[in-house]
């Protein structure tokens, strides 16, 4: 027999299919791994959101065959009072709700972490307890709070001598949403101080003892020890309820719907309400899907434009001691 042939036969005897390759495992390795993730995120996100977008240039009831009318809803949606009111009303909710929790967040935590409490371990079950109650059971128990003549809040204030006559907190155009805001800064609150407590206590114990050794009081810890080791977590956490509050309005469609004359209205809302509500809003008809996905683009771009601020006004840096 040829030497050559037998070498070129023991070669090709001995070469490795190309699914045992260390390059081909590799990229077998992460089309498994991720994926069902990039599936799960294109049909769940990445499609509808290009949905949306498509139906925006269209007049369609949900049901019927979809009319193309090019940027006529766009034209509607630049000159919609009751949108650039949802939009006001957005801004006041993201600036407000997102301050008061992160205040109240750093303080108690701080407060846990650093006395030491026997209890601490109930209260941070008692302050995580509005986030294990669903978002209707919350509504429906602030509503009750603020209800004029059974709410608890009246009833309070006639204790202390203030009588309120009856007044419905929801029902007034000057205090339904200011009354909304207690309830967003409630169901937060205890979500990040758990997020927070754990954020401080990575924090090395040495750093505390040092600074008490110097003379460091406590306001002085926490201004130049915890919240700059922290202000990582803090940032995430202003940029998860600044979009949060943006998207969420399941709970005031339950406690006002958008009322009294849209004082409380929200752009999720007011996208919800003209794609699913049978009611009139500003003479537009109602069942558009095509203006609520024009709504939705934008809300898409107001998102993305709150992001962009957040991370502009609050620039991650490293700190190191």
């Amino acid at each position: 027999m040829d030497k050559n042939n037998t070498l070129t036969t023991s070669v090709e005897d001995t070469k490795v299919p190309w699914y045992k390759n260390s390059q081909a495992q590799k990229w077998i390795f992460l089309a498994v791994v991720l994926g069902p993730a990039f599936a799960c995120y294109f049909a769940f996100s990445l499609y509808p959101n290009i949905l949306t977008a498509y139906y925006s240039f269209f007049r369609w009831d949900g049901v019927g065959p979809k009319i193309f009318i090019g940027l006529r809803n766009y034209e509607k949606m630049i000159t919609d009072p009751f949108l650039y009111k949802a939009l006001l009303n957005n801004l006041i909710l993201a600036s407000a709700c997102p301050l008061l929790v992160i205040m109240i967040s750093v303080i108690l935590a701080y407060l846990l972490v650093t006395r030491r409490y026997k209890e601490a371990g109930f209260y941070k079950v008692l302050f995580f307890l509005p986030n294990v109650l669903s978002s209707v059971v919350v509504a429906l128990l602030w509503t009750f709070i603020y209800d004029g003549q059974w709410g608890l809040l009246n009833k309070v204030l006639e204790l202390i001598g203030i009588d309120m006559g009856g007044f419905y907190w929801l029902g007034s155009e000057k205090t339904a949403l200011l009354a909304i805001i207690p309830l967003y800064v409630w169901s937060g609150v205890g979500f990040y101080v758990i997020v927070f407590m754990n954020a401080i206590n990575s924090i090395p114990a040495s750093l505390y003892e040092s600074a008490i050794l110097e003379g460091a009081g406590n306001m002085q810890r926490l201004f130049k020890i915890t919240l700059p080791l922290i202000s990582g977590v803090i940032r995430v956490g202003i940029i998860f309820m600044v979009l949060g509050s943006f998207k969420g309005f399941e709970t005031i469609l339950i406690m006002t719907n958008g009322g009294p004359y849209s004082s409380t209205n929200v752009i999720g809302l007011y996208m919800f309400n003209f794609a699913f509500s049978s009611t009139e809003i500003g003479g537009f008809n109602q069942h558009d899907f095509g203006y609520a996905s024009t709504i939705g683009m934008f809300l898409f771009v107001v998102l993305v434009g709150a992001n962009l601020i957040v991370n502009k006004l609050f620039k991650h840096e490293a700190v190191e001691y």
